[in-house]
């Protein structure tokens, strides 16, 4: 069995010979993983990484149009933006090639690969700032829903392009949670995000692919509506801001699986080793046998040593095949 087929088949809930390993690791740790280990990439051959996080493709903005509309005006405001030409063309395949590099690699390596693509609030948060985009929720909440059903035609022919380089689950990345609650009001998210996340998710699984939604923080006011909007896979399931498993396992284990359990909050990096074991173990007797694929909850911080990473992942691995 092959990373693509257990990881395939652990989203499906069906058996598979070992729990899947995965961890974010190169935003931090790219030149001490490579001091140590040759490569990220050699880390991930050794540790039999079963899953690549693909990014790449085209951005979607044209930052020379809202560059522009910005010069002209005393505040960047989503009305400003709303009716602009603000986005590029998802249709030029250059623009795909060093994905399809990516994919074909990690597919040499007989890896489950799934592609980046952009959510709605977090991706606008690059163009107003969080802060203005929290208020603008409540002064521009049309406006900002005619961005968010923009991007979303955007994102489904993005996500047409990487199902037809290989991927296979489509990404969106669209950090709406706080430690202890959501950013915003969950009634405003269903009316402005869910109708376009929905529109996203059931493109998707009409071309036979699945669909993995990653957002920090508690989230847990909206779990129910993810669910009902068909996510095969939610990360990181984020424990440390309230999201316990024990809450999933009653309540969502048999609606979608999860990504994660390797906390970079409190345990990775943060943790002696004797007590980062322990938790290893915590988790894994909890979640091993069930729809889950072990993996960092976010990028591992450059606080954890080489030495903490490599005892982790040794130990990871010799529980997912126990």
């Amino acid at each position: 069995m092959n990373g693509t087929e257990r990881v395939s088949r652990t989203i499906r809930g069906l058996e598979v010979d070992r729990q899947p390993i995965y961890g974010w690791l190169s935003a931090n740790l790219s030149e001490e993983i490579s001091a140590r280990f040759g490569s990220v990439e050699a880390f991930e051959d050794r540790y039999e990484f079963d899953a690549a996080h693909i990014f790449g493709g085209p951005g979607s903005f044209r930052g020379d149009v809202i560059d522009a509309i910005a010069a002209e005006a005393d505040e960047l405001t989503p009305d400003l933006l709303a009716d602009a030409d603000i986005f590029t063309s998802p249709d030029n395949m250059d623009d795909y090639e060093n994905l399809r590099r990516s994919i074909a690699f990690h597919k040499e390596r007989g890896r489950f690969c799934y592609v980046q693509t952009p959510g709605f609030f977090e991706q606008f948060n690059g163009v107003f700032g969080i802060e203005n985009q929290l208020l603008y929720l409540a002064m521009y909440p049309e406006e900002l829903e005619r961005l968010y059903a923009r991007q979303a035609e955007w994102t489904i022919a993005f996500a047409d392009h990487c199902i037809d380089c290989g991927a296979d689950m489509i990404h969106i990345s669209d950090d709406w949670g706080a430690q202890k609650d959501m950013l915003f009001n969950p009634t405003l998210w269903r009316e402005i995000i869910y109708p376009h996340l929905k529109r996203i998710v059931d493109h998707v699984h009409s071309r036979g692919v699945f669909v993995s939604l990653h957002s920090d923080g508690c989230i847990k006011r909206v779990t129910d509506d993810l669910a009902e909007l068909g996510f095969d896979v939610i990360h990181p399931w984020q424990e440390s801001a309230g999201m316990d498993y024990e809450t999933y396992l009653e309540k969502y284990a048999d609606k979608f699986a999860i990504l994660g359990g390797i906390c970079i909050q409190t345990v990775l990096g943060l943790l002696p080793k004797e007590k980062l074991e322990t938790e290893i173990r915590r988790v894994f007797s909890l979640l091993k046998g069930k729809r889950w694929i072990c993996c960092t909850t976010h990028y591992v911080q450059n606080h954890c040593s080489i030495e903490d990473l490599a005892f982790a992942y040794d130990l990871i691995r010799k529980l997912a095949r126990e």
